[in-house]
């Protein structure tokens, strides 16, 4: 894994100084107005990069970029780096070379945002790192919990109640209801007949224009046998239909006509 792990660059400042300090001789920290702050030791270009989980200070030069002291921190704030007491600008770190010497030295800028930078780049890192410890250490606890297994058994099965779906083998599906905008009709039973619409009884309009003909007048000496015969009128008509005429009072020139032996009446009124 540690071959895989790239480095990258999270800090970049081209002027830097280097001061050689004096041994801390109480616990108090340490102070930049102990240093010879107008004569450097060394001047340079400042990178800040890392590796994994560790970040690196490099000193290196301002030309021909060679390294001239590192120094690997493995937590911020710590030992490696610190801050002094009088001052925003200036740091104190731990450099190392490839066989395990350490020592102190005081770095400072003159810029008071090129400190700032640097120092949040260093923040920042390791907050990062330790977000990352958070979920490496989440991930190894679950994956020592017990699994849960939602596997089926050997012979273990499930029941599944869909609606409007068959319950028994053969078995009809029952009629879904209609929703609000449609019209639910039951289908008819088994074996029953449609009963025919009532025929509507007749208005009184087609009685008011019926027109019954007035009786038909018989002479004085009409015998008995006119009369039955009169009275089997109807029966008669009934079995002989006479044409319909669109004349109703063409019924009273029929019955007078068929009237036997009667006089004309004399008329007062002038025939024209």
């Amino acid at each position: 894994a540690a071959e895989l792990e790239y480095e990258s660059v999270l800090c970049v400042k081209p002027d830097v100084n280097v001061y050689r300090i004096p041994p801390r001789t109480s616990n108090r920290g340490y102070r930049a107005s102990d240093w010879k702050l107008d004569h450097p030791d060394w001047t340079g270009r400042l990178r800040v990069t890392s590796k994994g989980k560790t970040a690196y200070i490099k000193l290196e030069d301002k030309v021909s970029g060679e390294l001239f002291a590192q120094a690997p921190i493995d937590q911020y704030p710590g030992i490696a780096v610190e801050t002094v007491a009088d001052s925003s600008r200036y740091f104190v770190i731990r450099i190392q070379d490839g066989t395990g010497r350490s020592a102190f030295i005081g770095i400072g800028f003159t810029d008071r945002g090129d400190a700032f930078d640097f120092n949040v780049s260093l923040q920042d890192h390791f907050k990062w790192v330790k977000q990352e410890t958070e979920i490496s250490k989440e991930s190894q606890e679950a994956d020592t919990r017990p699994k849960l297994d939602l596997g089926f058994k050997e012979g273990q099965t499930i029941k599944l109640n869909i609606g409007n779906m068959t319950t028994k083998k053969g078995g009809a599906a029952k009629p879904r209801a209609s929703g609000s905008g449609g019209l639910s009709l039951l289908p008819p039973p088994p074996g029953g007949k449609i009963a025919a619409p009532p025929i509507p009884p007749p208005s009184s309009t087609a009685i008011a224009n019926h027109v019954t003909p007035p009786p038909v007048q018989k002479s004085s000496n009409a015998s008995g046998a006119d009369i039955l015969l009169d009275l089997d009128a109807p029966a008669s008509a009934s079995k002989a239909p006479v044409p319909a005429t669109t004349d109703l009072w063409g019924d009273f020139s029929t019955a007078s006509s068929t009237v036997p032996n009667q006089a004309p009446q004399q008329s007062n009124w002038v025939q024209f």
